[in-house]
C-alpha cells in the first residue's frame, strides 16, 4: 500500500487564535519602552492571549471540530491523531487523549498518535509522524490528523512581547495539494540551553536571548547546507533560494525571520551561486572572509545581508508573515501559521511552486523541508483551503485589551497554573459560536470545558459532529 500513496501531505487546514490581544505600540508605552523597540526592532504588530477562559486545550478542541465540520470529515474517518506542543497541562496524560472526546461520541477510539514536545519544533515532529504512517505500509486508508498548539507567555520584562497564542489543525492523506517533497529534507540536532522550561511549577521559560539567536541561524546554515546537497545529490544542480517560490520560517519575532532570509542569501553568496547578483558580491565581498562565529556576530554583515536581499525577502517571505506580526510566537503553530498567512495571501498562484519551511525549536532541534503545491481538488483545493480559514475575518473580530488589562490576565493565569479547584468565570462573551472554553478545574484537578452554542446564549458541553451531522454531548 505505501508504494501506491502519491502526493502525500496537508489535504485541509484551519487555525484559531484568541479573539483577545493587544497591540505592541500600546504595550511600547505601558512598559516604558523605547518607541519602535517592539514594533521595529522585533517587528510585531499584536500579540494574542487566552484569558482564564481559553488554553491550549480549548484552542484544540475548536480547531479539531471546525476543520472536521467545514470540511465534512466523519470523525471515524480520522485513523491518526498527533499533536505537537509545549504548553505543560498535564505530565503524564497528553493533550490527545482530552481531543478524543470528540472521537468517541462517534464510536471511534482507533486512534494511534500522543504528543510530540521539543519546544517550537514539537508540531513539526507531529506533522512528519502523521506524514510517515500515511507513506508506511501501517496505513489503514484513514486520514492523519496533526494539531500544533501553544500558549506563549512570559515573565513581566524584555521578552513578553514576544509571547502570542494558537491552535492549527491539519487533515493529512495521499494525493494532497500541499505535498511533501520528502526527499529534499535536511536536519540539524544538538544540545544546548538557549531557551528551556525547567521549573515545573512556572509556565515561564528560562530563556539566553543572544544564545538563543546565533543557535537559530547557526541551525538554519547547517539545515540549508544539507538540504542543498541532497538537492544537488537527487537532481543534479546547485539549489538556491532562486530555486523556490517561498520561504517560511519559524517566527520568534520578525526581526528574525529578516536576518534568517539574509542569511539563506549570504549562503547562496558563498556558494557563489547564479542567484546573487553582481552588485550584491560587491557588498558582501568583505565579508567572505569571517569565521562562521564571527558572521553569527557580525551587525555589518547582518546590515549589509538585509539590504542586497530585501527585494528577495518581500516577493518571497514577506507574503508569509500576516499572523506571525498580528498574532505573535505561537510556539509549534508559529511556522504553520505563516504558512497559513502565504494560502491567505497568494492562494490563486500558488499551484506548481515549491514552498521551502524551516522550523526551529530550542534545545535544539531543527529541519528544513519542501512543498510542491498543487490546486487540489474541492474541497481540497488551495483556494478553499485559503477561504475556509478565514483569516481576515478572524483578525478584523478581535477585540483590543488595554495593557493595564492585559497584565492583570496575565498575573490570574500566573496565579492559576498549576492550580486546582476553581471555577472561571465562564464569561463567552468574546468568543466566537462553537468556540470551546475552559470553565473549572476540580479538586482533582481535573478539567472541564464547554461549548458555546452556534444559535442560542445557552452552551453545549463538549461535543462533535458525527456521521449523521447531529451533536453528541459528553464531558
Amino acid at each position: 500500500m505505501a508504494s501506491q500513496q502519491k502526493n502525500v501531505g496537508i489535504l485541509a487546514m484551519d487555525i484559531y487564535f484568541p479573539p483577545t490581544c493587544i497591540q505592541q505600540e500600546a504595550l511600547e508605552a505601558h512598559d516604558g519602552a523605547s518607541k519602535g523597540k517592539y514594533t521595529i526592532g522585533l517587528g510585531q504588530d499584536c500579540l494574542a492571549f487566552c484569558t482564564e477562559v481559553e488554553d491550549v486545550i480549548s484552542m484544540s478542541l475548536t480547531a479539531v471540530t471546525s476543520l472536521l465540520e467545514k470540511y465534512g470529515i466523519d470523525p471515524k474517518q480520522i485513523g491518526r491523531l498527533e499533536v505537537g506542543s509545549e504548553t505543560v497541562i498535564d505530565k503524564s496524560k497528553s493533550i490527545k487523549t482530552f481531543l478524543m472526546q470528540i472521537f468517541e461520541e462517534c464510536g471511534n477510539t482507533d486512534i494511534e498518535g500522543v504528543d510530540s514536545t521539543n519546544a517550537c519544533y514539537g508540531g513539526t515532529a507531529a506533522l512528519f509522524n502523521c506524514v510517515n504512517w500515511v507513506e508506511s505500509s501501517s496505513w489503514d486508508g484513514r486520514y492523519g490528523l496533526v494539531v500544533c498548539t501553544d500558549s506563549a507567555v512570559y515573565a513581566e520584562g524584555p521578552a513578553r512581547p514576544t509571547g502570542g497564542a494558537a491552535a492549527i489543525a491539519m487533515l493529512i492523506g495521499p494525493d494532497a495539494p500541499i505535498a511533501f517533497e520528502s526527499k529534499f529534507r535536511g536536519s540539524h540536532m544538538s544540545h544546548v540551553y538557549d531557551f528551556y522550561k525547567p521549573n515545573l511549577a512556572s509556565e515561564y521559560p528560562v530563556v539566553d536571548g543572544k544564545l538563543s539567536q546565533t543557535c537559530y541561524l547557526m541551525a538554519l546554515d547547517s539545515c540549508y547546507k544539507r538540504f542543498c546537497n541532497k538537492f544537488e545529490k537527487l537532481e543534479g544542480k546547485p539549489f538556491s533560494i532562486s530555486d523556490a517560490a517561498y520561504f517560511v520560517f519559524h517566527s520568534p519575532y520578525n526581526k528574525l525571520v529578516q536576518k534568517s532570509f539574509a542569511r539563506l542569501y549570504f549562503n547562496d553568496f558563498l556558494n557563489n551561486t547564479s542567484s546573487v547578483e553582481d552588485i550584491a558580491k560587491e557588498k558582501l565581498g568583505p565579508f567572505s572572509a569571517l569565521s562562521g562565529d564571527e558572521s553569527y556576530q557580525s551587525r555589518d554583515l547582518e546590515k549589509a545581508t538585509q539590504q542586497v536581499a530585501k527585494h528577495l525577502y518581500d516577493a518571497k517571505v514577506q507574503p508569509t508573515t500576516l499572523l506571525p506580526k498580528q498574532v505573535g510566537n505561537m510556539y509549534t503553530a508559529s511556522l504553520y501559521a505563516a504558512f497559513v498567512s502565504l494560502l491567505h495571501n497568494k492562494h490563486t498562484t500558488l499551484a506548481g511552486q515549491r514552498v521551502i519551511m524551516f522550523s526551529y525549536g530550542s534545545g535544539l532541534t531543527s529541519t528544513m523541508f519542501s512543498f510542491q503545491l498543487r490546486e487540489g481538488q474541492h474541497p481540497f483545493s488551495l483556494s478553499n483551503i485559503a477561504t475556509v480559514m478565514n483569516v481576515s475575518g478572524k483578525l478584523k473580530s478581535r477585540h483590543e485589551f488595554l495593557p493595564e488589562k492585559f497584565v492583570e490576565t496575565m498575573k490570574l493565569m500566573e496565579h492559576r497554573y498549576g492550580a486546582k479547584d476553581f471555577v472561571t468565570s465562564k464569561d463567552c462573551s468574546l468568543l466566537s459560536p462553537g468556540t470551546y472554553y475552559l470553565t473549572e478545574v476540580d479538586s482533582m484537578y481535573r478539567r472541564f470545558y464547554a461549548k458555546k452554542a452556534r444559535n442560542t446564549t445557552t452552551t453545549d458541553k463538549v461535543a462533535a459532529t458525527c456521521e449523521n451531522g447531529s451533536l453528541a454531548n459528553g464531558h
